[in-house]
């Protein structure tokens, strides 16, 4: 299944099953659900004869309806730094030996076709091409070996980033959490559509330029360790947002640097998920 959040004509923001052929978002708050956590949380992820067109659901043309950040109300968005070996290179930083830890504020979350606003006060705003995991069921301490146990489904992230705001402190959090900064969609793509998330291909175009291309084969930490190490620490909650980090090719690492300009538009492409895509305007 593939989840989203949508509303139509300007109303009221809720749950669905995008089904791409034949282009049809199917309403899941019918079924009860207030919002994508909620479904989240119970587990669901009907397959798609039971949300076929004619069933108990009702159904939207895709071209009728506005498509949001698939879930826009996580409990927190974790997010992963340096987890491409090449990525920690260009940015001239060591290879971790543990998982690099920090937040994106979900104030920062925004959908498919939603401008990236440039803040006034960064001049170097990056971008990355991030793939991440959703928790579906919650847990503390949970074994590596579980990891299929909790995690409901996949989805694309771009990590914006403000990196003059980034390094003027020790802590990232807040350089990647100005308004806009977390593009997230086009939908949560359940786990049982996706055998294997760490053979998948990922990358970033700008305009059509390719600058970002690598595989998730690449990650140093993998779902199963970071679900380890996140859960030995705090417990995970339903609908938590792993960002599991970017491959080389960001601004940062380039020569000369490469920051995001007002008028492109950025779109992060993940084998399996689709293409998330959004313009860029200044504040």
């Amino acid at each position: 299944m593939k989840l989203v959040s949508f509303s139509t004509a300007g109303g009221v923001i809720r749950p669905g099953s995008l089904l791409e052929e034949p282009n049809l978002v199917i309403d899941l708050a019918t079924a009860g659900y207030a919002d994508a956590l909620a479904v989240i949380t119970d587990g669901f992820t009907a397959g798609p004869t039971a949300l076929a067109p004619g069933s108990a659901y009702p159904a939207y043309p895709l071209s009728q309806v506005q498509l949001h950040a698939p879930l826009l109300n996580p409990p927190r968005v974790f997010a992963i730094g340096l987890n491409y070996r090449d990525h920690a290179k260009e940015s001239g930083m060591a290879i971790p030996t543990t998982p690099v830890v920090f937040f994106k504020l979900p104030t920062a979350i925004v959908g498919p076709g939603e401008p990236i606003v440039l803040p006034i006060n960064s001049s170097q705003p990056d971008y990355e091409a991030e793939f991440a995991f959703v928790i579906g069921k919650g847990g503390y301490r949970i074994p590596a070996s579980a990891w299929r146990d909790h995690v409901y489904g996949y989805t694309i992230v771009n990590d914006v980033s403000a990196r003059d705001v980034q390094f003027a402190s020790t802590q990232w959090s807040l350089s990647k959490s100005f308004p806009t900064f977390c593009p997230l969609g086009p939908a949560i793509v359940t786990a049982d559509e996706i055998p294997d998330p760490h053979s998948l291909a990922i990358g970033l175009a700008i305009d059509g330029e390719v600058l970002q291309s690598s595989n998730t084969s690449e990650l140093i930490f993998k779902t199963p360790e970071l679900i380890e190490y996140l859960s030995s620490i705090t417990p995970l909650l339903p609908g938590d947002i792993v960002s599991t980090g970017t491959p080389y090719g960001v601004g940062l690492g380039r020569t000369p640097k490469r920051w995001l300009r007002p008028g492109e538009t950025v779109t992060v492409t993940v084998e399996g998920l689709g293409s998330l895509t959004n313009p860029v305007v200044a504040e």
